[in-house]
């Protein structure tokens, strides 16, 4: 009998051990939740997951105000636009399209704008003009129109701010006409 209560108690001292086991167990799944089993897997953690969620939103966040930035800057630049027209209209100046004079005439205008100081039938009133403008220090071009007239461009912008400022000062010299005009090439 002696024998069967060493059987008995050994088999209890085991089931024991396996609660104890299985206890501690489920303490520590509740203590470190998935955590515990999340890092013996190699896998991320909560707070791992967390901390990548925070930064992809902090990413996001900063892509969003990058294009807000990039959308006031294009605001900006019209309101500019805007005010620069407007200016040029009350500083008695003129903006015209090509298409207005016929067209261009086998010229590629590189920039949108082209402060135009002069435009002439005759070739050599256009390059007389031209080397006036060349002697100030500017860098004229001569623009040929389908119409048979041949413009003096000047300071040649792709900002119609630029180009106010410029016809500002072009008006300023001395070779400058009154009808000096802006060319728009769209």
């Amino acid at each position: 009998m002696h024998e069967y209560a060493f059987v008995v108690s050994r088999k209890h001292d085991y089931s024991m051990r396996r609660s104890i086991i299985l206890l501690i167990s489920m303490s520590l799944l509740l203590v470190t939740g998935c955590d515990f089993f999340r890092t013996l897997a190699g896998r991320p953690t909560s707070e791992d997951i967390e901390k990548k969620k925070v930064e992809i939103l902090r990413q996001e966040q900063e892509m969003l105000q990058a294009r807000l930035d990039s959308i006031r800057r294009e605001q900006q630049i019209v309101q500019d636009s805007i005010a620069a027209l407007d200016s040029i209209r009350q500083y008695g100046g003129t903006i015209l399209n090509p298409a207005k004079l016929g067209g261009l005439f086998a010229t590629k205008l590189e920039a949108r704008y082209h402060i135009i100081i002069g435009a002439f039938r005759v070739r050599a009133n256009a390059e007389t003009l031209l080397c006036k403008a060349k002697e100030a220090g500017y860098v004229p071009s001569l623009i040929s129109f389908n119409n048979g007239m041949i413009a003096v461009g000047l300071c040649p912008s792709n900002n119609i701010v630029s180009a106010k400022e410029s016809l500002k000062a072009v008006k300023a010299e001395s070779f400058c006409p009154k009808d000096v005009w802006i060319l728009l090439n769209e």
